[in-house]
């Protein structure tokens, strides 16, 4: 909408139209010539589980021990104190999944994130969000583990791996449904087959690392043969040679805008990858993966749109705001709170200085269940975290919102 007022009250979006008027005691954000957008949403992030400062006895985020590892949780890892949250939300960056890393055929169960600080994780957990369970499927485990000597040491070994999981989650799962449906002796617990038993139950989403398009396919195989769904494929960097078969099995696709070639399995991209999945009519969207991406999605969006248009799609910006909020929205199943600009919704938005695909656009408001949580013009609102400011004190620089100051001159 052009023009339009937006009204935030006791933490959702209560009403958007024009003439609209705040409470007497509530706070008036003058939005002339101004872009308003639905907070960014990464579905695809290390931050806490691979903080800052990066140095190994704070690396938390791959458990490199075992091909199934389902039974770690990555919100176990999350430092809270991480100087990136901070970064992010300066980003725009409202809400966050973290997932442990890509070593294992299963990595472990992902957690969602509210981009707001916390002394816990559990301060910071995206209210009923359900969980995500990180697989990887391609090069990464037939790395780690064939250079170990132990399976998988090939893609066939991979799948080999997969089923075999799925086969004792499937008789976990039954042996537990027999128990509450009958009684008798209580099963003993188990913490890997009770996380893939959770997907089979489709209480678990399942977020799939998977390069190659002809390995989307065997994966989505690998799922209607255990009867379970992959929510979306993460870095998908040849999604668009399937992009069909996404929308038939209702995949999501989360891509980069143009990171590619650095190994084998990433060389065959476009930049159109995201357009192209669009046009299909399956659900895709940006991911960062990244400390330093996670903090200009809005610029990878506009890459990826403007490949799309030089690619001969007709893609507008109100469009393609879709792919760094609603769709990854989906891709959490938050989207029926989150995710888009709508009455009842939770008040999570970004003021930007002008259209946020401009690479001159500046996130100057960043409000989180409409409670601001950045102000650029506002050194109180630009938060740090309790380390980053022992940090700083520690070696002699001063800091005052986003201004630094050292101390004794230069160093």
């Amino acid at each position: 909408m052009v023009n339009a007022d937006i009204l935030l009250k006791d933490g959702k979006i209560a009403a958007i139209g024009e003439g609209l008027k705040a409470p007497k005691k509530g706070m008036v954000v003058e939005g002339a010539g101004k872009w308003v957008t639905p907070g960014i949403i990464d579905v695809h992030s290390h931050l806490g589980n691979y903080p800052a400062p990066s140095i190994e006895s704070s690396q938390d985020g791959n458990e490199m021990t075992a091909p199934n590892t389902a039974q770690v949780w990555a919100e176990h890892s999350v430092w809270t104190q991480d100087p990136q949250f901070a970064l992010a939300l300066a980003g725009g960056v409202t809400t966050l999944q973290i997932l442990p890393g890509s070593a294992n055929l299963f990595g472990g169960r992902g957690v969602t994130l509210k981009n707001v600080p916390g002394r816990s994780v559990q301060d910071m957990k995206f209210p009923g969000a359900p969980y995500g369970l990180k697989m990887a499927c391609g090069e990464n485990p037939k790395r780690v583990y064939g250079g170990k000597g132990t399976l998988p040491s090939t893609r066939m070994g991979n799948v080999a791996g997969y089923r075999q999981a799925w086969i004792d989650a499937a008789a976990y799962r039954d042996k537990w449904d027999d128990y509450e449906k009958n009684g008798g002796e209580e099963p003993e617990r188990d913490l890997q087959l009770e996380t893939l038993a959770g997907v089979l139950n489709g209480e678990i989403l399942v977020h799939n690392h998977c390069y190659r398009g002809e390995e989307m396919a065997i994966m989505m195989d690998v799922a209607k043969e255990f009867g379970f769904q992959i929510t979306a494929f993460h870095h998908a960097v040849e999604a668009y040679k399937v992009a069909d078969l996404l929308a038939e099995n209702n995949v999501c696709a989360a891509v980069w805008a143009d990171w590619w070639g650095f190994k084998h399995e990433a060389f065959d991209m476009t930049e159109a990858n995201l357009a192209i999945i669009d046009q299909a009519k399956a659900c895709g969207m940006i991911h960062s993966d990244s400390e330093i991406g996670i903090q200009h999605l809005n610029e990878e969006t506009a890459k990826a749109m403007v490949a799309g248009q030089r690619a001969g799609f007709a893609i507008e910006p109100r469009h393609a705001v879709a792919w760094m909020t609603l769709n990854p929205a989906k891709a959490l199943g938050i989207d029926d709170v989150t995710g888009s600009l709508e009455k009842g919704k939770m008040a999570d938005l970004v003021v930007w200085s002008r259209n946020p695909f401009s690479v001159y656009a500046k996130a100057e408001k960043v409000f989180i269940d409409g409670n601001l949580m950045y102000d650029r013009s506002n050194p109180e609102r630009q938060p740090h975290s309790d380390f980053e400011l022992g940090i700083m004190d520690a070696e002699g620089v001063r800091l005052s919102g986003s201004d630094v100051e050292t101390q004794g001159g230069a160093q």
